[in-house]
Formats: C-alpha cells, sequence, structure tokens
C-alpha cells in the first residue's frame, strides 16, 4: 500500500537524501525546497522518461528550453497580468493570510471566523532588469512555461519547416508567489513544468484532446501509477481558465487527498492570437484583444488554399514535483517479513531508481574484493543505465536494507567466491528479495537484460 500519511515520505525523503527544505538551518523558507543526491537523480529519471516519451519517440515534437525572465507583454497579452490571481483573505484576528478558497469559513491558523473580504492576489514574482530600478525596466519570472512556447512558434516554424498537427516540449523551472503554499512539494513557490504544446487544425483539436488525456493517462501507468489510482475530472465550464475551451484534469490520490497531478487542455487559438499581430492582416476573425505591440504573424499558411491559419494548441501540462511526490507515494510499502521483523522498501520502476545498481563488497578491507568491485562498477557504469553505485559499508544485511528503502533494484555483492571460488557474484533482487549466483563474466550482460525487460 501507499504512503499513510504525508509524515511517512517527508521523514523518508530527509533521512534519505530525497527532499530538503530549502534553507533550513536559517529556519526555511516556506514553499522552496532543495532536492538531495538521491531526489536530483529521481527527479531527473522523470523528467528524462518524460522527453523521451514526448519528443525522442514521437516524429512530431520538437523541444525547446526557454528564458525564465519574461518580457512584460509577453504576460499583458497572455492574460495573465490581468487575470492570473487567487483569492486571498486576511484574518483579523491572528493576521495570516489565506486563499479564501482553501477555508469554509474560519482561519485555519486560529479558528475565528472574522475575515476580511477576498481579494485578487497576483501570483507573479517581478524583477527589475538593469541597473536602474526606476519602476518601469522590470520583467516577470514565468508563472508557467508556455508562453515561450508560443512567443517562439515562429522561429520553430522557420527552423524546422513543421505544420500542423506538430508539437513543442519544454521542461523548466516556473514561479507562483503562492499566498499558502501546502502539503509538501505539492505546492510549492518555485517548481518545474513538464509541458508540450501540441498545434492542430481547427476542428480537429476535440479528437487531439482525447489523443493527449488518453496519452498522458497510460505515461503515469508507466511510472508506476496504475489507473485505478487515477480519476479524470472534466473541468466545468463555469470553473474554466480564461484560455481554455475543455481542461481534462488527471486528478491522484496523494496523502493529502485527490489532487490534480496534471491537466490536458484545449487553449483553441487563444494564445497565438493573443500574441500576433492584428487579426485582421491574416484575414481572420479575432477572438481576443489584438496585440498592437507586436508585429509577428504567429499563423501558417494552408499549401493549397494559402489562407492563413492560427492553429488551435493542446496543452498537457504536469508538474514535475508534483509528479515526484505521486511515485514517491506510490512505490512506498512497509511489508512485514517471515522472521516478525519489517522492511521499508521504495518499489520505484526500474527506470526511476536514483540509483540503478549498488555494487558491495563482503570485506571493505580487502584488497581483490574491493579492487574486483571497483572493476564491476566501472563496467556497469558503461552501460549508460543511470548511477551505479559502490558503497563500502562491510554490513551486507545493512546495506541490502537501505537500497531497498531508497529503492535500488538490485545489490551486486562481491564475496570470496568470486576471487577464490566459482567466480560468481551474488544478486540480490530488491522487491522479491531473491538472490543467485551470477558468473563474473556473464555480469554485464544480466544487468542489460534486467533493465531492458522493464523498458
Amino acid at each position: 500500500m501507499p504512503a499513510k500519511s504525508m509524515d511517512e515520505l517527508v521523514s523518508l525523503c530527509k533521512r534519505r537524501g530525497f527532499i530538503f527544505q530549502s534553507g533550513e538551518i536559517y529556519g526555511g523558507v516556506q514553499g522552496l525546497y532543495d532536492y538531495g543526491p538521491l531526489g536530483v537523480e529521481l527527479k531527473n529519471n522523470l523528467k528524462a522518461a518524460w522527453w523521451r516519451a514526448m519528443v525522442y519517440d514521437r516524429d512530431d515534437v520538437e523541444g525547446l528550453d526557454a528564458a525564465i525572465l519574461t518580457h512584460r507583454l509577453a504576460l499583458k497579452y497572455s492574460g495573465h497580468e490581468a487575470t492570473f490571481s487567487d483569492p486571498m483573505v486576511d484574518c483579523r484576528a491572528c493576521k495570516a493570510r489565506w486563499r479564501a478558497d482553501h477555508l469554509e469559513g474560519k482561519c485555519l491558523a486560529c479558528g475565528s471566523t472574522d475575515l476580511t473580504d477576498p481579494r485578487p492576489f497576483n501570483l507573479m514574482f517581478r524583477t527589475n532588469v538593469g541597473p536602474v530600478d526606476d519602476g518601469a525596466s522590470f520583467a516577470y519570472l514565468r508563472p508557467e512555461t508556455a508562453q515561450a512556447i508560443f512567443t517562439n512558434f515562429r522561429h520553430v516554424v522557420d527552423a524546422t519547416s513543421r505544420r500542423p498537427p506538430f508539437g513543442i516540449a519544454q521542461i523548466g523551472k516556473a514561479f507562483r508567489n503562492e499566498i499558502t503554499p501546502r502539503n509538501f512539494i505539492f505546492r510549492v513557490r518555485e517548481f518545474e513544468q513538464m509541458e508540450l504544446e501540441f498545434f492542430v487544425e481547427p476542428g480537429t483539436d476535440e479528437d487531439w484532446h482525447k489523443f493527449w488525456v488518453d496519452a498522458r493517462v497510460a505515461w503515469w501507468r508507466d511510472q508506476g501509477i496504475p489507473e485505478d489510482r487515477l480519476e479524470l475530472l472534466y473541468v466545468p465550464a463555469d470553473e474554466l481558465a480564461h484560455y481554455s475551451k475543455a481542461t481534462v484534469d488527471i486528478m491522484y490520490r496523494f496523502p493529502h487527498g485527490l489532487e490534480e497531478l496534471e491537466g490536458v487542455a484545449n487553449r483553441t487559438d487563444f494564445d497565438l492570437g493573443s500574441h500576433s499581430k492584428g487579426q485582421d492582416e491574416l484575414g481572420l476573425t479575432a477572438r481576443v484583444e489584438t496585440n498592437r505591440d507586436s508585429n509577428t504573424r504567429l499563423a501558417v499558411q494552408d499549401t493549397d488554399s494559402k489562407q492563413w491559419v492560427v492553429p488551435f494548441v493542446i496543452e498537457p501540462s504536469a508538474g514535475v514535483d508534483r509528479g515526484v511526490l505521486a511515485v514517491l507515494n506510490e512505490a512506498y510499502r512497509v511489508e512485514e517479513l517471515d522472521n516478525g521483523s519489517s522492511r521499508t522498501v521504495l518499489a520505484l520502476p526500474r527506470h526511476l531508481a536514483p540509483i540503478k545498481v549498488a555494487v558491495l563488497p563482503l570485506k571493505r578491507n580487502h584488497d581483490g574484493i574491493v579492487e574486483t568491485a571497483r572493476r564491476i562498477k566501472q563496467d556497469l557504469q558503461r552501460l549508460g543505465l543511470g548511477r551505479i553505485l559502490y558503497e563500502h559499508t562491510g554490513n551486507i544485511g545493512k546495506g541490502y536494507r537501505r537500497h531497498d528503502e531508497v529503492g535500488t533494484p538490485i545489490c551486486v555483492t562481491v564475496d570470496f567466491e568470486t576471487l577464490e571460488g566459482d567466480q560468481t557474484v551474488t544478486v540480490r533482487d530488491r522487491d522479491s528479495m531473491s538472490q543467485q549466483r551470477v558468473p563474473l563474466a556473464d555480469l554485464t550482460r544480466f544487468v542489460r537484460d534486467y533493465f531492458a525487460e522493464q523498458g
């Protein structure tokens, strides 16, 4: 079963080096977290799996890595300056501030019902640009990665000769000045997004929307989250974002409750239209405010009719941090053993495991065993599977338990039989705890095949 509470995951993450509170030695900063030695590996593995599925495994998607500092006008015409806000209230009794939609009429800190009326609070961070802070030269830290994809649309089309349907994918940092960050890394102020903007012909958008909802559910299943742990929420029309024609939220039951893991939105032609020069020049009907500050035509020309068309956009957008939290939660196990003891296991899919193989010498002060173990580590590292760890604790039993807890799929133990006997090593499987002797000469092939079994 997954973790019983968020506290179990927080404890594991801190104890084993997955995630730390940012600036903890100074009391910490609410809503900011740092990824430790194992956390950065897990996070990078999840991002690599997304990039492989979105870009490498497809022939209709290009990649992008855009700047974090964002031109103010881009966020003016996207609607963020006017609408990117949450309702905020103050408690008159204890002065705490809360999102109004997270309360049920009383302060979560002191219980008082003496609250101010809700008022909009813009979530974007501003920063000065240039040497003089005159209030006029400023940019925003991007609140999402999507807008840079739209403003670079023309560049990508010109460089690649793409025509719809095609997509532009990006993974990167985004920033939101959340009123009340909460639930560990679920809602934070600095986070990473994995976003695809998939451009399609108008009229085909609803079919593509369904395609991407199904595709994203299947991808999360491959990351170790069963479909019966996911629910689809079709966002009601009166709750849609200003840019959305339809949105489906893929919901997951986190330790704190059922919440959004990923959203798949039909953004229509809102964004490209918003960033384009006068729509009348394109011969199109403008649904949004014409952008008089931009002179770029964000459209494609039909090769037959020669008409300019603004593509519709389907956007699967997932938070990396929420994904890490969901994967950790789903993999967490506490198992009772036959001898009356228990073990904590992080049953991560093999491709996500922070450490792929741990190589453990039986004796850490035996030159022959240590030298052989180090050579095995180097040979396995060359396979390109990810991190292979050489660890010389000298206590094999404790080593197995520790690597169960951090999700290492297999451990390889080098002992006296490796050197003086049949030249085999012990390979121990995390999930079954089974052990087998594998000839040293066959170990590289064995490990390569082991990880190929799960893709």
